[in-house]
């Protein structure tokens, strides 16, 4: 089990109400994030089995709503005002994992079963196992349409929770994301926020070649959504994108250019690790670079 590297853990236990006074600093976020990474290559590694790819790419962007944006209680996962997060990339549940482990959602110790039978963490998030995953994900396609689901329960409860799904440029050739895209913005839902791990890889290939998605930002915009670009591996703007005050009844969508693989150089921008597991070897250089 790779230790822990973030710095003055917040003290979860006591919940997101003292967490507010303990905001991150972006030097904090870069270290969070880095920690992310270390815990999905190592959980990856010894299960033998995984996504790395598009977990290591949207590291950053979980750091930062884990750590300093959403609303949450690690103590009482249930909690009714909480912000929600739907990851509608399933198959980048390593990510998800480290981060509410990292929280205090469960104990670090945990993330050494991923994917093993009697585990809580398999290879897709499951709402009914994991303490702290919103929805059943890893059809692709359907976190959207979830995510307008969960806004509207919240405008119908009065309650002012914010809804946040990470979905993935390949998964945005799914029909249902624009069926869920033309709900939203029909809606006025400005509580939601949709962020694309905009990284041009999928599974077959480059986005560009199996189905070309652009101008990605310009089709958002023409669905009515209050829409911006940017470097997903700068947490300045990572940050920045996520308090920007939202748009009176426009939901929100950030579209975030990403490295496939980011952190370790032989993953970057290699397609082969999408789903593929690193050697032993591959898993010490990876480690060795985000030390």
């Amino acid at each position: 089990m790779v230790a822990s590297k973030l710095s003055n853990p917040m003290p979860v236990s006591r919940g997101f109400a003292y967490m507010k006074t303990l905001l991150r600093s972006i030097a904090d976020l870069e270290l969070v994030s880095r920690g992310l990474r270390r815990q999905v290559i190592s959980m990856i590694s010894r299960a033998n089995s995984g996504h790395p790819g598009g977990s290591l790419s949207a590291a950053d962007i979980v750091a930062a709503l884990y750590f300093r944006v959403m609303r949450h209680k690690p103590s009482d996962p249930g909690w009714a005002g909480r912000d929600r997060f739907i990851l509608s990339k399933g198959h980048a549940a390593p990510i998800l994992y480290a981060a509410l482990a990292e929280s205090g959602y469960f104990p670090l110790e945990e993330l050494n079963t991923l994917r093993q039978l009697g585990s809580r963490l398999q290879g897709h998030p499951d709402v009914n196992l994991t303490p702290g995953v919103e929805m059943s994900s890893g059809s692709l396609g359907q976190g959207l349409s979830f995510g307008v689901g969960v806004a509207l329960a919240g405008r119908l409860d009065q309650s002012d929770f914010h809804a946040y799904v990470l979905l993935g440029d390949g998964e945005c050739d799914e029909g249902q994301v624009w069926e869920a895209a033309m709900a939203a913005a029909h809606f006025k839902l400005d509580h939601l926020t949709a962020i694309v791990d905009h990284n041009e890889l999928q599974l077959d290939g480059r986005c560009c070649d199996v189905m070309g998605i652009e101008p990605l930002a310009d089709k958002w915009r023409a669905f009515g959504w209050d829409t911006v670009e940017i470097d997903g591996h700068s947490m300045e703007r990572i940050v920045a994108a996520l308090e920007r005050p939202t748009t009176r009844e426009k939901p929100r969508a950030i579209i975030a250019h990403t490295v496939k693989g980011k952190g370790a150089s032989f993953m970057e921008g290699n397609v082969g690790f999408h789903g593929k597991a690193p050697t032993r070897q591959e898993t010490e250089q990876a480690l060795k670079e985000l030390s």
